[in-house]
């Protein structure tokens, strides 16, 4: 899948209308990189793609995925925690191993794990020193859309609920792009609003190219694409953008009741989901005890 993306410096003019040369150079800058195609997010770990080419790999047999993982330790003993927590091992049988972890979870939550300990190892980079703060609401923000991804897709859905919390894990990967590439430029913080214009204007571009260049399923990658998009139409069966949607509206609204009750009366997506306000307050309070297990197991 191609994913189309505006990688035209115009599209964000009003960043530099503010007489911010910074702020105007650095839009120009993710215009270059989106243009040129391959996205890649600096610090990575290596181990996100390693992950990546074995799990789509055909002919990749369950040890072969197991030596990949077991080659770092510490994704290993995510991985194995993960599987013992309470949210995906409702049976409480404890997994001693890394071949039963991978058994027990399935291939996305691998990929989420994978994730979540990438995430991990950027947030101590030295070239983010003086980030922590920002990066920290950033991942809390991201493992609260997975955890309601996948609560939602459960509960509410028949769309995979692994797969739909690992979308919901990679929706602020634009967001952690565009805060991995503003590092170098620092002076960008010292106005919020126009850090945020920015970040609000790409990140899901951006996400949408990383995603693919990573090889991410094209499901996946198209719902993160649309993940903000409130006009879908509302007939039809949900489908994981419609969880992905509803994910990341209650997220950001969770707790501002005013706002919540005006787009229950307006977001499509909700409609198909058949989510009125009372609805959602019924949920969010029914799931509250799986979502909670989700994030203490995604760190």
């Amino acid at each position: 899948m191609n994913v189309q993306t505006s990688a035209t410096p115009g599209d964000t003019s009003s960043s530099g209308n503010d007489g911010s040369d910074v702020a105007f150079t650095f839009v120009q800058a993710l215009a270059a990189e989106l243009s040129g195609g391959k996205v890649d997010l600096p610090g990575f770990p290596h181990i996100v793609m390693r992950v990546q080419r074995v799990l789509g790999d055909e002919n990749a047999d369950a040890p072969r995925i197991v030596r990949v993982i077991g080659s770092e330790p510490v994704l290993a003993t995510q991985l194995i925690r993960m599987a013992n927590s309470a949210a995906l091992n409702p049976s409480g049988a404890p997994v001693m191993d890394l071949r039963a972890a991978v058994a027990r979870v399935g291939l996305d939550t691998v990929r989420s794990a994978t994730i979540a300990f990438a995430v991990q190892q950027l947030r101590e980079a030295s070239a983010l020193r003086g980030l922590e703060k920002q990066l920290g609401i950033l991942w809390r923000h991201s493992v609260q859309v997975a955890a309601l991804s996948y609560a939602i897709a459960r509960r509410l859905t028949s769309v995979n609920c692994d797969k739909a919390m690992l979308a919901g894990l990679l929706q602020g990967i634009g967001r952690l792009y565009i805060l991995t590439r503003a590092s170098r430029h620092r002076s960008l913080f010292a106005d919020p609003l126009t850090y945020q214009t920015i970040e609000h204007d790409w990140h899901l571009s951006i996400a949408a190219a990383l995603l693919e260049n990573w090889g991410i399923a094209d499901e996946i990658v198209q719902a993160v694409h649309d993940s903000e998009n409130l006009e879908r139409d509302p007939r039809g069966t949900p489908c994981l953008v419609d969880v992905l949607v509803v994910a990341t509206l209650l997220a950001d609204l969770q707790g501002d009741t005013m706002v919540l009750q005006a787009q229950t009366q307006c977001a499509k997506p909700l409609q198909r989901l058949r989510l009125d306000y009372q609805t959602c307050e019924s949920f969010l309070k029914e799931s509250a005890q799986e979502i909670a297990a989700l994030k203490d197991a995604l760190g």
